[in-house]
């Protein structure tokens, strides 16, 4: 399972502060979570970054529960903005 999440970073300057707004955010979700995560969109805007997670689980049910987490943990951010959030399922059963 995958999430991508589009964030606004108001209080963001210039490309140096939106990467010291980014980090904590990414390496906090790799660390507390185990998932993948990296910058995925609008890497060139000072105030907008997409971020992507993802996760590898035994059941839905436990991937589903990593995601909400790690969702969690973005909106905890009080300097970023979510601006969307979109789940992306790979069933590897289906190939």
């Amino acid at each position: 399972m995958a999430v991508s999440i589009e964030l606004h970073l108001p209080e963001s300057r210039s490309l140096k502060e939106r990467r010291a707004l980014l980090r904590p955010i990414l390496d906090g979700a790799r660390n507390r979570f185990r998932v993948s995560a990296a910058e995925v969109g609008h890497q060139e805007r000072w105030q907008r970054a997409e971020l992507g997670f993802a996760v590898v689980a035994s059941t839905a049910g436990q991937a589903a529960e990593v995601i909400d987490r790690v969702e969690r943990f973005v909106w905890s951010f009080p300097e970023v903005e979510v601006l969307r959030s979109d789940r992306h399922w790979l069933d590897l059963e289906e190939e």
